[in-house]
């Protein structure tokens, strides 16, 4: 084979790949619709779940699930498992405070993440025994087989401060990464991390 005709090939085999991933990620991929994970996930982006990773909870993931008593799908991130503790405490200077005890015992602790922190500005306590919205700040306990999601952009989500505690049987899959638009980095950067909270638990 001469040298033009194996360039030739080469590239030939190249674009049939591309277009070959371009269908993939059009058919596979989830489209994210609103702006509730901004900015770690904007609108029309295209996210793939990690194969084999539905029904998995794991701290801090960004999951799809659908929220009880509600047919779409969502994604947001996961906060609390089962056995941990859970609350939102909001101050004028500070309205979102995430405090987390994992598993129940121990040190409390303040999630953070700068995401919230730069777009937070009207939210409020939580949590119900659901795990919903409350008038005061109290640690809850998450259920048996649940968990507690957030989304990035704490004032435009619906998640478990709407919805109550997500069910992780109803998870679909964990996002493993962003497929589409090609400029952006195909991570998901913004994982948040654990602080002392050195303050008066509620």
């Amino acid at each position: 084979m001469s040298a033009r005709r194996a360039v030739g090939a080469v590239l030939g085999a190249g674009a049939v790949l591309c277009l070959l991933a371009g269908v993939a990620v059009t058919a596979l991929g989830i489209r994210v619709d609103g702006s509730s994970m901004a900015p770690t996930l904007h609108r029309g982006d295209r996210v793939l779940a990690v194969p084999g990773s539905a029904g998995e909870a794991r701290r801090f993931d960004v999951v799809l699930l659908r929220a009880t008593g509600k047919d779409a799908l969502l994604v947001k991130r996961v906060v609390a498992l089962p056995g941990d503790r859970v609350a939102i405490v909001s101050t004028p200077d500070e309205p979102f405070q995430v405090l987390l005890q994992e598993r129940g015992t121990g040190p409390v602790h303040r999630v953070v993440s700068p995401r919230w922190a730069a777009q937070a500005r009207r939210t409020g306590p939580c949590c119900t025994a659901e795990g919903t919205r409350s008038a005061r700040a109290e640690l809850r306990t998450v259920p048996e087989g649940a968990f507690f999601y957030l989304g990035d952009n704490p004032d435009l989500s619906d998640d478990s401060r709407a919805y109550g505690w997500g069910r992780i049987d109803r998870i679909e899959g964990r996002v493993g990464v962003r497929a589409h638009p090609l400029s952006s980095s195909p991570g998901l950067d913004g994982r948040p991390v654990l602080e002392e909270y050195g303050r008066a638990v509620p």
